[in-house]
C-alpha cells in the first residue's frame, strides 16, 4: 500500500493552531487542501494565516515564490462539510471531546467516498472509542502530529481496535511522503510519547514534593547531568501547566488510576492558583517583566581528596575513574565486586544512585546518573544525617576537580536523573511487551517527540541490563505503593538471559 497520490485532496477539519499546521504540511507536500471550521469565516482567516507563513518561508529562502503561489492556489477554505465529498483523506483537529469527534466522523461518513481515509489528531482520546459509532471503523486511524506540525518531524500513526492494516499502512506511508518520521503504535492511553514521558515530569515533581530540591536545581540537574533539552519545571511552564496536567490526568484515568501515572498534587495546586506557566506570566517560575530567574543550588568550592579507592567497577559511571586519574588524583583499585563504590580518605563511601538512601548507611554520599560524565557540567550529590561533613566535602571537591558544578540535594532514593531514566526505561520495556510499539519506534518517538538525548532502549543498553530494574526494585522496597514496582518485562530483560546463560 502506497502513500496518497499528490493529486488527491486532503481535508482538514478545525482551523486552530494544529489544524493550520497539518493543512500546511499537506499543502507544502503538494496536495490540494480543503480547510473547514464550524465557525463561519474562521477557515478563511486560517487560510490567510497559512499564506502569511508561506510568505515567511519564501523570505527565508526555504520555498520559492512559484511554489508558494502554487500552494496558495491549492488551499481552499470550505464553508460546508459537504465540500469534502471528493477528499481522499480527512484529518480532524477539533476540540478534545469524544462526543464532538464521534459526531464529526459520523457526519463525514455520509459525505465522503467509501475509500476515503479518516484520521484523528487526538493526543489523549481512544482512537477505538472515536470510531466506535462508525459503520466502517476500519478506515479510521490516528495521525498524531506534534505542535508545531510544520516543524516537528514525528507523527504517531495509531491503529484502533478496528483499524485495518491497509488503512494504517496508507496513513504511515502518506506521513512519510509528507517528509515526516512516522512511528506505528497500538491504541493505548498516551500512545507512545505521552505514555512513556510521564515519569520525566512525575519524578521531578516528586523530588520537589519531598523537599529534596527546588525547581531551578532539579531543572539544572536534568539539563546539565541528564542531557535533557529542558528541565521538567521549565518545560511544563512552556507547555502550560493546565495542558500538561490534563494529559497526565487523562493517561492516569485511562489506565484505571494506575499508581505509576498518578498526577502531582503540587502541579494541581499550581493550576488551581491560575499559575499556568508562560502564557499566564507565572508558573513554577515568574515570567513578569523584570523577574529574576532563580539560580540552582551550587556548592561552594571545596578541596579535592588526595586519593580515592575504587572497589570494583563503577558500572555506568566507569568513565569517572579515567577522569579522576587525568586530574592527578590517585586512584587505588581493589578487586572487590561492589559495583559502584569509591572510598574517600575520610573512610566514607561515594556511590552511584541505586534506589537506596544515605540514611541507611553510616557514612555514604550518593551521586546521580549522568548521560555523559565527561560532558556533564553539573552533578547532584545527596547525603544523610549520618554522613560525615568531611565525606561530603571530599565528594564535592572531587567532582569540582573534574570541572563540574555540584548541587547537594536531599536524601531521596534514586536521586533525580537516575530514577527518572529508570522509570522511562521500565515503561518502554512494558510497552513493547504489551504490543504498543517496537523498540526502534519507541526510541525514535522519544528522541523526536520530546527531544530526549537518547531513546529508552539506547539508554538501557548503555546502562547495562540490570541497572534500571535493580534501582526500581530498591525504590519499591522504600515506597511500596506500586509506583516504582518494576514491570515483568523489565525483570525478564534484566535477568532471564543472565539466568539462562548461568544454567547452560
Amino acid at each position: 500500500m502506497t502513500a496518497l497520490d499528490l493529486s488527491s485532496t486532503v481535508g482538514v477539519v478545525g482551523s486552530g493552531t494544529m489544524g493550520q499546521g497539518i493543512a500546511q504540511v499537506a499543502l507544502v507536500a503538494g496536495h490540494p487542501v480543503r480547510l473547514y471550521d464550524t465557525v463561519p469565516g474562521r477557515a478563511a482567516e486560517a487560510a490567510a494565516a497559512i499564506g502569511a507563513r508561506l510568505d515567511r518561508l519564501v523570505e527565508r529562502d526555504r520555498m520559492t515564490a512559484g511554489d508558494r503561489d502554487a500552494a496558495r492556489a491549492r488551499l481552499l477554505p470550505a464553508e460546508r462539510l459537504a465540500e469534502f465529498a471528493d477528499c481522499a483523506l480527512v484529518v480532524e483537529a477539533v476540540l478534545e471531546r469524544l462526543e464532538a469527534k464521534q459526531e464529526l466522523f459520523r457526519d463525514l461518513e455520509d459525505i465522503v467516498a467509501d475509500d476515503c481515509l479518516l484520521a484523528t489528531n487526538t493526543s489523549s482520546l481512544s482512537v477505538t472509542a472515536i470510531g466506535g459509532g462508525l459503520r466502517s471503523a476500519s478506515r479510521l486511524v490516528g495521525l498524531h502530529f506534534f505542535n508545531p506540525a510544520p516543524l516537528l518531524p514525528l507523527v504517531e500513526v495509531v491503529s484502533g481496535f478496528a483499524t485495518d492494516v491497509t488503512s494504517a499502512t496508507r496513513a504511515y506511508e502518506t506521513a512519510r511522503a509528507w517528509g515526516k518520521t512516522p512511528v506505528a503504535c497500538a491504541d493505548t492511553p498516551g500512545f507512545i510519547v505521552n505514555r512513556i514521558a510521564r515519569p520525566f515530569y512525575a519524578e521531578a515533581f516528586a523530588v520537589y514534593e519531598a523537599q529534596a530540591a527546588d525547581p531551578a536545581t532539579i531543572d539544572a540537574v536534568l539539563r546539565e547531568s541528564g542531557g535533557f533539552r529542558m528541565g521538567a519545571f521549565e518545560l511544563t511552564d512552556l507547555i502550560g501547566q493546565d495542558v500538561n496536567e490534563s494529559v497526565t490526568h487523562s493517561v492516569w484515568q485511562a489506565f484505571f488510576q494506575d499508581v505509576r501515572f498518578t498526577p502531582s498534587l503540587a502541579q494541581r495546586r499550581l493550576v488551581e492558583s491560575g499559575r499556568l506557566g508562560r502564557k499566564s506570566g507565572h508558573g513554577w517560575y515568574d515570567y513578569e517583566d523584570g523577574a529574576e530567574r532563580p539560580e540552582p543550588h551550587t556548592a561552594e568550592p571545596a578541596r579535592p581528596p588526595a586519593y580515592v579507592v575504587a572497589e570494583g567497577s563503577l558500572g555506568p559511571a566507569a568513565e569517572l575513574l579515567v577522569m579522576i586519574r587525568e586530574t592527578g588524583i590517585q586512584v587505588r583499585e581493589e578487586d572487590e565486586d561492589h559495583g559502584t563504590r569509591l572510598v574517600l580518605p575520610s573512610g566514607g563511601q561515594l556511590v552511584l544512585a541505586d534506589g537506596q538512601t544515605s540514611v541507611e548507611f553510616r557514612d555514604v554520599v550518593y551521586f546521580d546518573l549522568a548521560l555523559d560524565y565527561r560532558r556533564a557540567t553539573r552533578i547532584a550529590l545527596s547525603a544523610g544525617h549520618d554522613t560525615l561533613p568531611r565525606t561530603l566535602t571530599e565528594a564535592v571537591g572531587l567532582f569540582q576537580a573534574l570541572g563540574k558544578q555540584v548541587s547537594v540535594i536531599g536524601d531521596v532514593p534514586g536521586m533525580i536523573v537516575a530514577r527518572t531514566v529508570a522509570r522511562i526505561v521500565d515503561l518502554a520495556h512494558d510497552a513493547v511487551a504489551k504490543g504498543v510499539a517496537t523498540e526502534e519506534d519507541i526510541d525514535t518517538a522519544m528522541r523526536l517527540g520530546v527531544n530526549y538525548p537518547l531513546g529508552p532502549f539506547e539508554w538501557s543498553r548503555r546502562l547495562g541490563r540490570d541497572f534500571a530494574y535493580d534501582l526500581l526494585d530498591d525504590l519499591h522496597l522504600r515506597d511500596p505503593s506500586g509506583r516504582y514496582a518494576p514491570s515483568l518485562a523489565l525483570y525478564r530483560h534484566a535477568y532471564a538471559t543472565e539466568k539462562r546463560e548461568g544454567a547452560s
